[in-house]
């Protein structure tokens, strides 16, 4: 029987590689479809992210959107805790947090409807792996059991798997928007 934390292991060593690769090669304009799909959800409160290391900037499209309702980003509060999401504004002032993410200066906290989540790997079915530290999928378990809420995998193409070693307390994607395609979790 294979290892659940060797599989993923594997799986994200793989996946960086391929994360790196796209990063590598992205022309920067990598936001155009998330800010579409963004569109059709004016003024719903969100989250996106501030992009670490290799990961694709969402940026542009969060800009967008915090004209036209409230936009927020991760903050990490402690270990095993789900994340708390803090008012973001394009030219607003960071400090840095934890893990290298740069956090605003001032906590505005609120709860997002959409969480738009960064990702090592997905695959067709909704499946994510993540870095690990289980914040993503703590946070969307504790949101949908108080709100429908959507969860939009952001990550360039060649970050996706044809499978994924999942476990029970992974949360699923609703949609996959790469820089390409937008695809619907099962679909």
């Amino acid at each position: 029987m294979t290892d659940p934390a060797a599989a993923k292991d594997a799986a994200r060593k793989a996946a960086f590689a391929r994360r790196k690769a796209a990063h590598a090669a992205a022309d920067g304009t990598g936001s155009a479809l998330l800010s579409g799909v963004l569109a059709g959800y004016r003024g719903v409160p969100l989250a996106g992210f501030l992009p670490i290391r290799t990961e694709i900037d969402p940026l542009p499209a969060m800009a967008e959107a915090a004209a036209h309702g409230p936009v927020g980003v991760p903050v990490i509060s402690g270990a095993g805790q789900p994340l708390l999401f803090s008012r973001w504004t394009p030219d607003g002032p960071l400090r840095d947090g934890p893990f290298g993410a740069r956090v605003p200066v001032v906590d505005d906290f609120f709860e997002p409807e959409i969480l738009i989540v960064p990702l090592v790997a997905f695959d067709r079915h909704g499946g994510r792996l993540g870095y690990g530290g289980g914040f993503y999928d703590r946070t969307l378990e504790r949101l949908r059991a108080r709100r429908a809420t959507l969860a939009i995998g952001f990550a360039y193409d060649a970050q996706e798997a044809d499978s994924l070693p999942l476990e029970p307390t992974d949360q699923t994607l609703d949609l996959i928007v790469t820089e390409r395609r937008v695809l619907t979790a099962g679909r």
